[in-house]
């Protein structure tokens, strides 16, 4: 296995050198080989053409720096409506936004809440849930977070 972040801060120059953003990254492994994705963002939204940029730069790099040693796809795309949320700096962006929270262990009996994201700290978020009830989560418990829009 790798770490994700000495991937992220090997990749993210070449990433922004193109106008890009990186918003996050995943590793699903699977058997002897995995996937990577590679979220990117910008002002201007993403594009197909974006994304294969981003492929063709990041795939030398991976190539060069040799990090990922076992077979994996390598997958970019735009974070989309429904973004996942990495850093307590893109939880700060959406305050005030729906979002859904899946834990890595049971909080007050149960993994997965969804509400209000209503503040942001260094170290946890608090959500205010559906039945009005405020929970606070570290960042520390949250395997996934990311918006949940409401479509019209």
């Amino acid at each position: 296995m790798f770490d994700l972040q000495g991937l992220s801060d090997t990749i993210k120059p070449s990433i922004e050198g193109l106008g890009y953003e990186l918003w996050g990254l995943e590793w699903d492994a699977h058997g002897n080989a995995g996937t990577l994705r590679i979220f990117i963002d910008a002002e201007q939204g993403i594009t197909v053409d974006d994304c294969g940029n981003v492929s063709r730069q990041v795939s030398a790099v991976l190539d060069v720096e040799d990090i990922i040693t076992s077979n994996y796809n390598l997958e970019i795309s735009s974070p989309g409506m429904a973004r996942r949320l990495f850093t307590p700096e893109q939880y700060t962006k959406y305050i005030g936004e729906r979002i859904t929270v899946q834990l890595t262990k049971p909080l007050e009996g149960q993994r997965k809440f969804r509400g209000i994201l209503q503040t942001v700290d260094a170290t946890s978020i608090s959500v205010l849930l559906e039945d009005g009830r405020a929970v606070e989560m570290h960042f520390s418990q949250i395997f996934k977070g990311k918006l949940a829009p409401v479509l019209n």
